[in-house]
C-alpha cells in the first residue's frame, strides 16, 4: 500500500478505520507472547516464557516496539557504565526497541516496519516486513527469517 492510500485511511473517521484496513492497526498493544521456531522444528522464546512489551501504531504512520523477558537480572551496581560486560550482554539479549514508519499491505497481510531508531544497529534504516492476522482483540505478527525460522509475536489491544 502507498503512504498516500495509508495516510487518506488514516483521515478516516475512527468509526468507519475501526472494522477494517490500516486502521485496525491503531493503538496500543500489550505483549502476550513471543515465540521463535527455527527450520527444525524447535521452539524458543528469546524474551521468556512471561515476557512484556507493548507495540504502538498511530494514525500518521508511526509506529514503536518494546521486547523485554520479565527475567532480566539486574546490574550489580547502579552505574550502569560500572557493569560488567556479561551483564550487559544479558540486558542488551533480554530487550529489543525499535521505532519508526509503517505500511499495511492488505493484499498480502503484511505490516511493513520501517526502522528509524534501534537497539540492533543493522536495523536502522531497513524495512521489517511481518504478515499479520487479527483475531479478536489480538493482532499476530510473524516474522520469517533467511534462513528459515520464524519468530511468532502475540499482542493483545490495551483497554483504553
Amino acid at each position: 500500500m502507498t503512504r498516500l492510500r495509508f495516510l487518506m485511511a488514516a483521515l478516516l473517521p475512527a468509526a468507519c478505520r475501526a472494522a477494517s484496513g490500516p486502521g485496525r492497526f491503531v493503538g496500543v498493544w500489550n505483549l502476550v507472547s513471543c515465540e521463535g521456531q527455527n527450520p527444525s522444528g524447535e521452539v524458543s522464546y528469546p524474551y521468556g516464557k512471561k515476557p512484556v512489551g507493548r507495540i504502538t501504531y498511530d494514525s500518521h504512520g508511526r509506529m514503536s516496539a518494546q521486547l523485554m523477558d520479565t527475567g532480566r537480572k539486574p546490574f550489580s551496581r547502579e552505574d550502569r557504565r560500572a557493569a560488567s560486560g556479561e551483564e550487559i550482554r544479558q540486558a542488551y539479549l533480554g530487550y529489543q526497541a525499535y521505532y519508526g514508519a509503517y505500511d499495511v499491505d492488505e493484499s498480502r497481510n503484511t505490516v511493513i516496519h520501517h526502522v528509524q531508531a534501534a537497539m540492533i544497529p543493522n536495523w536502522v534504516g531497513t524495512d521489517l516486513q511481518r504478515t499479520y492476522e487479527f483475531k479478536g482483540d489480538k493482532l499476530i505478527l510473524v516474522a520469517a527469517q533467511v534462513d528459515g525460522s520464524k519468530n511468532r509475536v502475540v499482542w493483545q489491544r490495551a483497554p483504553k
